[in-house]
């Protein structure tokens, strides 16, 4: 009896994480079959029939032998098809096929039964952990090539079928005119940004989102249908600065999980508006299967536009609360658990009740009892609510509004540059902390090397001790305080700034 193994490296996704897999093909001189072992799901144990004809086609038949495949480490549960490929250079590699076959090569994606090599997504974080192992070479379709080189410090080879990966591999096999390529995956299309000078008779709202691009603040908007609680909250994007490489990274690792490709790579902070009727695992992510990011994940680093917040299931506001607090979440379930970043700025945007005309001056009457104005409202919680740092009411529009801020607003480019110069006061204050901006603060910086100028917290201290404001309030006042302060050129806020800062948050 003889026994050949071969090996290379594939790389399994754990939420945005990547592990590599040693894949190790074993063969032997048993009665012929297939098997894979180490945890393999349904999609990744149909390879066997995947493999066995693009091997054919591609002219390197699999021998008549017992093949068996094995997924170390066999604790980490391996999912999808982008296993396809490492599984077969590894049976090839064991055959004497393909000699230059090794662990040093990571090899991902999907095989066609013609022997094409199909993208598959995810491929950003692949190559980040193939890189952080000391794999200098990774093997990617044609259609992930763009992709996968977004990532800097190792060596990308795009392979368009199993046969030119033989090849690269030192497989001795006839040559062929053309290997047909797979396009890659579709992409999301971006909207173009919206210019804040658009935004008429709201100067509070415009100086509110200018507040909230400025220090990284979530937002609450609250005002009767068509005040143009939407319209601020679509500037907000432009008004954010580029990402940084990092961030950009970091972001293009949830995009690519997410299938969206080889425009997975953007500088520009990402926007996304799930609909109301969205789910807990739209939302926040999850899945039955393979663990996918949910929409605060995709926004990571930009902006989650909640437009009537108050239709949302309550249930799926309050998953949110974590996540605005961590900036991270963990998703558990019974086939395993995964972690994914969520550091975004949440804008919330609601009616005051269900005909929209509560408390409007100059409006019709509303029609909703007290119960259901309650009721209705009540669908944000305390807890999600005392996480926002910006609440504002955004009135309806009249002529005399129109008539005194005609003209004020300021163009996106204009806040833009406010928003960047205030960026860069906090960046040199905080340099050395981990912190980015404002909202990420901590509450003992706030009370020790981050404290207001005197007197100035009295304002927070008296609501703290009646109760009106909780331990988490005083903080994120504080946090705009200073954002309003960075804006304004101020060293340190004052009280001022305080009240300010007080009157935006308490401003419904």
């Amino acid at each position: 009896m003889t026994a050949d193994i071969g090996r290379a490296s594939a790389i399994a996704l754990v939420g945005v994480q990547g592990r590599v897999i040693e894949v190790e093909a074993h063969l032997t001189s048993q009665l012929p079959g297939f098997s894979i072992i180490g945890l393999p799901d349904a999609a990744l144990g149909e390879a066997r029939e995947r493999v066995r004809s693009a091997s054919a086609l591609a002219g390197c038949p699999l021998p008549a032998r017992r093949i068996t495949v094995n997924l170390t480490p066999a604790s980490i549960p391996k999912r999808g098809s982008g296993f396809d490929l490492a599984i077969a250079m590894a049976v090839l590699g064991a055959e004497g096929i393909a000699p230059r076959v090794s662990r040093d090569v990571a090899y991902i994606g999907e095989l066609g039964l013609d022997g094409r090599v199909r993208p598959v997504p995810g491929v950003i974080p692949m190559v980040i952990a193939a890189r952080d192992a000391a794999i200098g070479t990774v093997v990617v379709p044609v259609g992930n090539v763009d992709e996968a080189r977004i990532v800097p410090g190792i060596e990308v080879i795009g392979t368009a079928s199993l046969r030119a990966s033989a090849i690269t591999a030192g497989a001795l096999l006839p040559p062929v005119e053309t290997d047909p390529v797979l396009p890659a995956l579709p992409v999301e299309t971006r909207p173009e940004a919206h210019d804040l000078a658009d935004v008429i008779g709201n100067a509070v709202g415009v100086r509110a989102v200018i507040a909230a691009a400025a220090g990284g603040h979530h937002m609450f908007l609250l005002g009767p249908p068509g005040a143009g609680k939407t319209m601020l909250a679509e500037r907000l994007p432009g008004l954010l600065p580029d990402l940084d490489p990092e961030a950009a990274l970091e972001l293009a690792a949830v995009r690519s999980v997410s299938g969206l490709g080889s425009q997975s790579w953007s500088v520009r902070p990402p926007w996304e508006a799930p609909h109301h009727s969205s789910s807990t695992t739209a939302l926040i992510g999850g899945g039955s299967g393979l663990l996918r990011p949910g929409a605060v994940s995709r926004a990571t680093r930009g902006v989650l536009f909640l437009d009537e917040a108050t239709e949302f299931p309550r249930a799926v506001l309050d998953a949110l609360r974590q996540p605005l607090e961590s900036g991270r979440i963990t998703i558990h379930r019974s086939v395993g658990s995964a972690e994914f970043p969520a550091r975004c700025q949440v804008v919330l945007a609601a009616n005051p009740c269900p005909c929209g005309n509560a408390g409007v001056r100059n409006g019709p009457p509303c029609s909703c009892s007290p119960s259901t104005v309650r009721k209705y409202l009540g669908r944000l919680s305390g807890p999600l609510l005392d996480r926002i740092d910006i609440r504002v009411a955004v009135p309806r529009v009249t002529t005399g509004a129109i008539r005194a801020t005609e003209g004020s607003a300021p163009t996106t480019a204009e806040a833009a540059a406010l928003v960047a110069t205030a960026r860069g006061r906090m960046a040199e204050r905080l340099r050395g902390t981990g912190w980015a901006c404002n909202a990420e603060v901590t509450g003992p910086w706030l009370r020790a090397d981050g404290r207001a100028q005197p007197g100035a917290t009295d304002p927070l201290d008296r609501a703290l001790d009646r109760g009106t404001l909780t331990m988490r309030g005083w903080d994120r006042v504080m946090r705009l305080s200073w954002t309003l302060a960075d804006l304004d050129d101020v060293e340190r806020p004052g009280a001022r700034e305080v009240q300010r800062a007080l009157a935006l948050r308490s401003a419904l």
